[in-house]
């Protein structure tokens, strides 16, 4: 069961994750590629992951950007060890 993460532990989370923020109850990021494909593939790899993990983020795409916006919905919609877990795996995501 994900644990919800206080405020100075999700301080403490982002500073391993760069380039995501805290807005509200969720960790973001927005992702740029080179073109719609390459976003399209990076979409699909992240699916797979979150599918593995069992944590779907919500995603929004607009050509070459990708939003990702993570929260744990079976905590009312908190931020949890299960956000943090999935936004590092994001992260090793886009770096291949």
């Amino acid at each position: 069961m994900p644990i919800p993460l206080t405020d100075p532990q999700i301080t403490d989370a982002l500073t391993a994750l760069p380039g995501w923020s805290r807005e509200g109850d969720k960790l973001t990021k927005t992702y740029t590629f080179s073109s719609f494909r390459e976003a399209m593939g990076f979409i699909v790899r992240v699916g797979f992951e979150a599918e593995a993990m069992n944590h779907h983020p919500e995603l929004f795409n607009v050509y070459s950007r990708v939003t990702i916006s993570l929260c744990t919905h079976d905590l009312g919609d908190k931020i949890s060890d299960s956000d943090a877990a999935m936004a590092k795996a994001i992260e090793q995501v886009v770096s291949l």
